[in-house]
């Protein structure tokens, strides 16, 4: 395995110069106009994406399956178990280049999060007929706002992406958007208002998503991250994951 200093140094020299080409203005335009909402295409340069979609699939065999009726179904695997297996995806979510853009976008100082957040980065796995999510917001348990960045690795599918924008807007009216998320298209948005779902997988599909979470705040008080804990274990990744990590 390629040592993570070069791997890191490369990838970034790779991510800035292909992130220097996004029409920003134009995005941040876009995300302000749209609730805190953007969809860029292509945002990820293809040998960093090569990367991230082949420990993806490498990975698949570990992801831990949850289902929750009437809201959930699905396979995820946690930032505390993708540093020990596939540092790729730390690099990303880590990186300067990206974290200058998402504050260029949203205006505002961003922070990532605390070491002991296993939804700071995280691999979602679709892989079973009738994987899906339900409408819900990415609400926040720190004290500032969330920001959720989804990024597109594998999409042999059907699902999409079902946003409502402006759903507690008083003065517009609901938007409802569906999207697919293919390789590289990357997704922004203020978890706490955009109101959205991922719609079921099909017989014989496959989707995988990484999925971002960035700070304006990283204070936490310790009831809420037990809380937010305990919601991540059950919904997501599974006690041995969240909790088998701190005993040991």
């Amino acid at each position: 395995m390629t040592p993570l200093a070069s791997v890191t140094r490369d990838d970034e020299a790779s991510l800035a110069n292909h992130l220097r080409r996004l029409p920003l203005e134009r995005l941040r335009a876009e995300f302000t106009t749209q609730a805190e909402f953007v969809v860029i295409d292509q945002c990820v340069p293809n040998d960093v994406l090569k990367r991230l979609i082949t420990r993806a699939h490498e990975l698949r065999p570990q992801l831990h399956r949850n289902y929750i009726p009437g809201h959930k179904k699905g396979g995820s695997i946690s930032a505390f178990h993708l540093d020990l297996a596939a540092f790729e995806f730390k690099a990303l979510y880590a990186s300067p280049p990206l974290l200058n853009t998402l504050e260029t976008l949203t205006q505002k100082r961003l922070h990532v999060c605390p070491n002991s957040d296993p939804h700071a980065y995280a691999l979602y796995y679709y892989t079973e007929e009738g994987d899906h999510v339900g409408y819900h917001y990415d609400t926040s348990y720190y004290q500032g706002e969330r920001y959720t960045v989804l990024i597109g690795l594998i999409d042999k599918s059907s699902c999409r992406l079902e946003c409502q924008l402006y759903k507690n807007d008083p003065i517009r009216e609901t938007e409802v958007l569906s999207l697919d998320l293919p390789p590289g298209r990357l997704v922004l948005f203020n978890g706490d208002k955009l109101y959205h779902r991922v719609t079921a997988l099909g017989a014989g599909e496959e989707r995988v998503v990484l999925t971002l979470e960035y700070l304006t705040n990283t204070y936490i008080n310790p009831t809420r991250r037990f809380v937010s804990n305990m919601k991540d274990a059950i919904a997501y990744f599974g006690f041995k994951q969240i909790f088998g990590r701190r005993a040991s």
